[in-house]
């Protein structure tokens, strides 16, 4: 148990979830009071020990499927290390019936199994779909995913979505019942596509050990998950990890904020408190700190994938609003454009980004960045509103399109700022290859930061004075 218990812990600490060494001891405890043969108690039980963040469960989740499948909760009951206590057979699909089934009856096998839930014939489907399609080539290291889609394009996951929902149909439901009959469908044929896939990892793991399964299955927290390459699915676990984000953040920043600021001695309270000790100023009296909050303008490049990383950003930065005086957000392409009373009526980032794209100046003439234009731009028209309290804080990849970087107006800003910074949602190798200029814009801000993702985007946020 110890062994696999390491593993599992090692794998979580790789992917990057905070596991201490307590944390460690209290699994290993809780697994020895319960029975290990339960799948749902150990699972349970690991998760109340070593997750401390809803966020992180995904990743949890998925590590446990690789590291505690039936076969390893055999070893662990058995304490032997190839015990059959609780094993799974690695194959549903052996049986001489299923074999002898066209495509077409297999698939016609799929829907009775979805629509009966019979998590047993679903079990022995996916069995045989994985041994027909996915072709495993034994001792090779890959994580699954071109398995299953061979699997999951013979088996027509979209026709059996179809079929639940003619079925349906033919029962004359209500608008409010087919919508619910509709994702009750999503549902089913989920379940049926990660059947497909947990039969492949099985395959993987009896093929290969858990350990190297899992470092090819690898799924980034959402902290870590960079905004360039996440994937819908990412972007919608990011969205919703920012506002409970926000809200530690601003807590944070605000009693740093109060605790940074050195009080200064209150003359008045420390006379009138001495009249107590005959004129002896025993007590000293200090006013309470009340540090200024600084104004933030948000300079963001919308085009392309930046956009994600700006958008995030800005909501952010509204999220925390409350630690700042004012936040005021500006978006650029060619040209530049305030756009501070949209973020402030929009419900969230993506109504505002609804907002944006029915129309907005920020493009001029092709569509595609030009920094030093945008830049200049906003100096003509917004640079006398930059004070001494303001802090600056441009967007994007500084990738100019090899037009004139203009780089002056970084200084001329950063003379009348509080502070200039620059995130670049690029990997630092990639600064300055191809039409990036990062070099030239550098040396006329305070700071540039690789801000590839949610972690790095906190840690810049929680430094901001």
């Amino acid at each position: 148990m110890e062994k696999v218990l390491a593993a599992f812990v090692a794998e979580l600490r790789a992917i990057g979830l905070p596991v201490s060494l307590s944390e460690n001891v209290d699994a290993a405890a809780a697994l020895r009071a319960i029975t290990l043969t339960g799948r749902d108690q150990v699972k349970s039980a690991l998760a109340a020990t070593l997750v401390k963040n809803h966020d992180h469960y995904g990743a949890f989740e998925l590590a446990f499927e690789v590291f505690f499948s039936g076969r390893q909760l055999g070893r662990l009951a058995d304490g032997a290390p190839n015990g059959s206590g609780g094993q799974e057979p690695a194959s549903f699909g052996g049986g001489t019936v299923l074999r002898q089934l066209t495509e077409d009856e297999l698939n016609d096998l799929l829907f009775r199994a979805v629509a009966d839930r019979d998590a047993m014939l679903l079990k022995a489907v996916a069995a045989e779909a994985v041994d027909r399609w996915a072709g495993i080539d034994p001792g090779r290291v890959a994580a699954g995913t071109f398995y299953l889609y061979r699997t999951l394009t013979r088996l027509d996951l979209d026709a059996l979505r179809r079929r639940l929902q003619e079925a349906a149909a033919a029962d004359g439901l209500s608008d409010l019942g087919r919508r619910l009959a509709d994702e009750d469908h999503d549902a089913r044929v989920d379940a049926a596509r990660a059947e497909v896939e947990a039969e492949i990892r099985r395959r993987l793991i009896a093929d290969r050990d858990a350990q190297a399964v899992a470092a090819t299955l690898r799924r980034p927290l959402p902290e870590d998950v960079e905004f360039l390459n996440a994937s819908r699915a990412q972007l919608g676990e990011l969205r919703q990890t920012v506002r409970p984000l926000a809200r530690k953040m601003a807590a944070r920043m605000a009693q740093k904020r109060r605790h940074r600021r050195q009080a200064s001695l209150d003359f008045r309270r420390t006379v009138r408190k001495s009249l107590a000790s005959g004129g002896v100023p025993v007590d000293l009296a200090f006013r309470k700190p009340r540090p200024a909050k600084p104004e933030i303008m948000l300079v963001a490049d919308i085009s392309g994938s930046v956009s994600a990383f700006a958008g995030f950003t800005m909501q952010l930065a509204y999220a925390i609003r409350s630690e700042f005086s004012r936040v005021r957000s500006f978006v650029f392409v060619d040209a530049v454009e305030e756009v501070t009373d949209i973020l402030e009526a929009a419900a969230d980032i993506t109504s505002a980004t609804h907002r944006l794209n029915l129309g907005t100046s920020a493009v001029r003439l092709d569509g595609h960045s030009d920094y030093g234009l945008a830049l200049e731009a906003f100096w003509d028209r917004w640079g006398s509103q930059v004070r001494s309290r303001t802090s600056v804080i441009i967007l994007g990849d500084a990738r100019n399109n090899y037009h004139a970087s203009r780089a002056w107006v970084l200084a001329a800003i950063r003379q009348r700022a509080r502070h200039l910074y620059w995130l670049n949602p690029e990997p630092t190798a990639a600064w300055d290859t191809g039409d990036s200029i990062m070099r030239e814009y550098a040396p006329g801000c305070d700071l540039v930061v690789e801000c590839r993702n949610l972690r790095q985007l906190r840690t810049f946020v929680e430094q901001l004075d």
